[in-house]
C-alpha cells in the first residue's frame, strides 16, 4: 500500500513534467500543423545547458538562461529550416525533424560524452517535503509540480482570456484574414514555435535532475510526449494535462506492481488455470509493460474517441 500511494505521488510528478514538455508540441502540433518529431531535442539541449550554467553560477540562472538559449535555437530551426519544408506538407517535416533528433543526440555525444551526467537537484532544494507511510517525498519534486501547475494557469489565460491569444489563434486558423487586419503572420507563428521551445527548455531544466541526463533522453521522451499531443487533442492544453498525468500515474503504478501473470491471476481469484493458459509468459512481471503504458493508453483512447480526450469532435 505504502510502495503504491509513493508511486502515485511519483507519477502525478512525472505526469506534470511530461505536460511541460508536451505542452509547447501541443501548441506547435495542434496548432501550426507543424510536426516536429525534433521537440525532445531542445529538452535535451536545455539539460545540458542547465548542467554547465548551473556549476558555475547556480540553478535559478541556469533556469533562466538555459531555456533562452534553446528558445533562440527553436526561432533559427522555424525561420531557416521549418518554414523551408512547411509548404510541402508532413512528409518533409517529419525526415527533416527527424534528422534533426538523430543529429542532435549525436552532437551530444560528441561535447558531453556517451554515459549519463551528473545533473542533480540544488542544495537548497534537496530535502524532504514530507513522508507518505516512513517514504520520505523529496521537495523538489515539489517545486516541479508547482512550476508545471503556474505554466498550466498562465498559458490557459493567455490563449483564453487576452488579445494576445485571440492573435494567435486568429493567425493560425484564419492568417489571410488575419494578415489583412495587419499582423504580421509569419512572425506570430514563429513567436508560438519559439515559445513550445521554451517551454521544452523549462522541462529540460528541471526534468533533468529528476529523469536521466544522457544524449538518449529525447528520442526516451519523444514517443511518450507524442502520445500526450494525441490523447489529449490536438491543440487543447487541458487535454495535455490530463493525458500526462493519466499516462505518468498509470506508468509508475505498473512499475510499483512488480507481480506476474500468475500471482495477478490468484490474487484476482482466477487461480492458476487463466495465467498457465499463457505458458511462460505466465511467469512474465507486469512492470515489464510500463514502457508500453502510452501506446496502450493511445490505442484506447483513438478507439473511443479519436479526437482525443479534448479535441474537437469534426
Amino acid at each position: 500500500m505504502s510502495i503504491a500511494v509513493y508511486s502515485a505521488f511519483s507519477g502525478l510528478i512525472y505526469g506534470l513534467l511530461l505536460f511541460m514538455m508536451a505542452s509547447g508540441l501541443t501548441i506547435v502540433f495542434g496548432m501550426m500543423g507543424i510536426v516536429n518529431f525534433a521537440h525532445t531535442s531542445f529538452y535535451m539541449f536545455a539539460a545540458y545547458f542547465a548542467l554547465l550554467i548551473s556549476t558555475r553560477v547556480g540553478f535559478v540562472p541556469a533556469l533562466i538562461i538555459a531555456p533562452l538559449l534553446v528558445a533562440a535555437i527553436g526561432f533559427f530551426v522555424e525561420v531557416f529550416l521549418l518554414r523551408k519544408v512547411h509548404r510541402h506538407g508532413h512528409g518533409p517535416e517529419l525526415l527533416v525533424t527527424f534528422g534533426l533528433l538523430l543529429i542532435s543526440e549525436e552532437l551530444v555525444k560528441l561535447l558531453f560524452g556517451t554515459g549519463f551526467a551528473d545533473f542533480s537537484p540544488p542544495p537548497a532544494l534537496r530535502f524532504s517535503a514530507f513522508t507518505v507511510f516512513g517514504l520520505q517525498f523529496p521537495f523538489y519534486r515539489i517545486f516541479v509540480a508547482a512550476v508545471a501547475v503556474v505554466l498550466f494557469v498562465a498559458l490557459y489565460l493567455i490563449m483564453n482570456r487576452t488579445r494576445l491569444g485571440i492573435i494567435v489563434r486568429g493567425c493560425v486558423r484564419r492568417p489571410d484574414m488575419a494578415s489583412a487586419l495587419g499582423h504580421n503572420v509569419s512572425a506570430v507563428l514563429a513567436g508560438v514555435f519559439t515559445f513550445g521551445c521554451w517551454m521544452a527548455g523549462v522541462a529540460g531544466v528541471l526534468g533533468g535532475p529528476i529523469l536521466t541526463t544522457s544524449p538518449q533522453m529525447a528520442i526516451q521522451q519523444a514517443i511518450p510526449v507524442f502520445v500526450v499531443v494525441v490523447v489529449g487533442g490536438l491543440g487543447s492544453l487541458s487535454g495535455a494535462l490530463y493525458a500526462s498525468l493519466i499516462i505518468g500515474i498509470l506508468s509508475s503504478l505498473v512499475v510499483a506492481i512488480d507481480v506476474s501473470f500468475l500471482d495477478a491471476s490468484r490474487w484476482m481469484g482466477f487461480g492458476d488455470k487463466a495465467a498457465l493458459a499463457l505458458g511462460s509468459l505466465s511467469n512474465f512481471k507486469i512492470s515489464g509493460l510500463a514502457g508500453s503504458i502510452p501506446i496502450l493508453l493511445m490505442l484506447v483512447v483513438l478507439l473511443v474517441r479519436p479526437s482525443g480526450l479534448q479535441g474537437d469532435r469534426i
